[in-house]
Formats: C-alpha cells, structure tokens, sequence
C-alpha cells in the first residue's frame, strides 16, 4: 500500500493511477465484459499499488465470478422499499449472493457520484436499483454500461430490464371502486413522484377521465404521514368532497387523522383509501380500503431477472404484475344529502 496516502483508495484512484476510466476499472473488477491486456495490467498495477480492497479484487481477479448484488435506493425506511429489499436478499441469499445496500439521498451530482463510487468499489455481480423516486432515477442513468443491472418500479421504462408492480391499472381500480359507489368524483392526495407522474396518478387520472368525472386538483404530500393531516383538515372543510384516494396508506392515515380532527366521520361523510396495504392498515380506524403491493415479490422477480442476465441469458427482460384490491371498512357510498352539497 502506497505509505504516502492517508485515507483509503478508491476505485477512482485506481482509474486515476492507471491511466482509465472508473467503468474500465469496473470491468476489470467485475469480469463483466472484455478489457484489453494492457489496461486490465496497468489496472492490476494501480490495485497493487494503491492496495485497493486486495482481498476482494484478488478473490474477483482469481474467479472472475463476483458474488455481490448491489441495491441503490433513494430511501430504506418506508415500507415499500425494506419490504423489496428484503425480498432481494432472500433471493440474492439462496443463489449464495450477498447483498450490499447504498442509499442515495437526493439528485444532487455529488451525491450520485458518491453512491455510484462507493457501490462501484466492491467486487459487483450486478446492481438493483428501486426506480420508486427522483434519486434512484438519477442513479440508473449513471451506472457504468458493462454491468448488469435491473429496475424495480411501478412504472415500466422502455429499454430497460425491470420488474414492475402495475401501479396505474391498480389505482384505476381503485378509482373505479369509490365511482362505483355512487361518489361523485375522487379527490386525489399524491406521495412524491419519481418523474412528472407517477402510475398511481396516471390510474386515477385515467378512471376519473373514463367515467366522465370531474378531475379535481392535486394535493401533494410529503414522505412524513403527518404531512396528511392537514391535507385531511383543508378536505374536510370543502363540504363537497365525498372520497379520497391517498398515495400510500401511511399518508391516507394522517388524512384520516385530519378529517377526524375537524369533526368530520370516515366512511360517513368522506370515504378515504390509501395504496400498499402496510401492515398497520388493517389495525387502522376504521381498517382501510387499499391495494396490497406484493413489495417483497417485486425484489424476488427482479433479483431473478438480473440472475439471468448475470448468467448471460438473452430471454425476458421485463416482469409484470397487477397488485390486487382490498375492500375495508373505510370506504363506503357518499352521505344522502352529498348531491344537495354539491349543488349548493
């Protein structure tokens, strides 16, 4: 190790030292695609020399079959993305895969660039990437193009490989649901997208605009559920709002909190659902009306799906599957006199 240096090496020294590029360095790293013999020795050299992570680049060099799947995500506390990496590493466990975990927390250059250098720096088999919001999206585009990689997502994004759960069919039932009964539209409160809209809109967008309803404006919260309640408080005041589809459950029970707070009743005067099915939605007052996401099936489907293209396999590139309606006690049909409100 050179005696010079005081803080450890990184995999952009090493493409400094030798002379390449990090994706070039990668290669090298990862066997996951041809480098030419004078590169991959003057990168050897920079590993040697710089003593960067020798352990794990001998055991990649020596085998050429890296055993680490990297997973990038913008956040690892909400539901939907420990439930998907969860489902990740127990698939990632059984082909005898570890799995490291880099968080990216904002779109910001820098900050992709750190997460990109530090996922980059271990001996990687491929790379999983949540596609839930603007900071996973950003660190897709910048992954170097030699290794494997797959998305998981609610919405599908052309040329990729990627396992989605069918967001916007799923919200259109929703939407569906609440216009079947007898409500005359259905408010909307939006969880952060991770483009300019997200499936769970575009689903409830798309029943409203079916059924010849009015499409009302957008109420956007936060990630925080008590960012709900004072949404819940200013739809509670407008005597003509009847139901509410909320973004994901935990939002939906600040909505609910705020709606309540202002002396208004769930289901009886305004139906509210929420999106996930959270494991605290059926404990909830009243249990909520929702659509069960199978989180944990969605990181299995991907996993499978980077294990073939890890393997070289050139058949399906994309996964699908539409997550299901659950019908509680949250929802119910508008209150006798809503038309009259409405008219008034």
């Amino acid at each position: 190790m050179d005696p010079s240096r005081t803080k450890p090496a990184t995999i952009a020294d090493v493409a400094a030292r030798a002379g390449v590029s990090v994706p070039t360095v990668s290669r090298v790293l990862t066997g996951a695609a041809k480098v030419s013999p004078a590169k991959r020795e003057a990168v050897e050299a920079a590993i040697a020399a710089l003593g960067f992570r020798p352990s794990a680049a001998a055991r990649v060099l020596a085998s050429r079959k890296a055993q680490v799947i990297a997973v990038i995500a913008g956040d690892t506390s909400q539901y939907g993305y420990a439930e998907t990496i969860r489902g990740i590493e127990e698939a990632a466990r059984a082909g005898d895969y570890t799995v490291m975990i880099t968080v990216v927390e904002s779109t910001d250059d820098d900050e992709i660039d750190r997460a990109i250098a530090a996922t980059l720096s271990q001996p990687l088999a491929g790379v999983c990437v949540l596609k839930f919001d603007p900071p996973g999206v950003a660190a897709l585009h910048r992954i170097p193009p030699s290794l494997p990689v797959v998305a998981l997502s609610g919405v599908r994004e052309p040329g990729l490989r990627q396992a989605v759960l069918d967001e916007s069919r799923a919200a259109e039932e929703l939407t569906d649901h609440l216009l079947d009964l007898g409500h005359a539209t259905v408010h909307h409160v939006r969880v952060p997208p991770s483009r300019r809209e997200d499936g769970r809109t575009t689903g409830w967008r798309r029943a409203l605009k079916r059924r010849g309803a009015v499409v009302p404006p957008l109420s956007d919260a936060s990630w925080d559920p008590r960012s709900g309640i004072e949404i819940g408080r200013r739809l509670a005041d407008d005597p003509t709002v009847t139901a509410v589809f909320c973004g994901n459950d935990e939002i939906a029970m600040g909505v609910i909190r705020g709606i309540v707070a202002s002396g208004r009743r769930v289901p009886d005067d305004i139906s509210v659902a929420g999106f996930d099915d959270h494991p605290l939605a059926s404990l909830w007052t009243p249990p909520l009306t929702t659509v069960d996401q199978d989180f944990a099936g969605l990181g299995r489907r991907g996993l499978q799906l980077l294990l073939n293209e890890i393997a070289g396999e050139t058949g399906r590139r994309f996964s699908s599957e539409r997550p299901q309606l659950v019908v509680r006690e949250s929802t119910a049909p508008p209150p006798a006199d809503a038309a009259v409100r409405r008219i008034v």
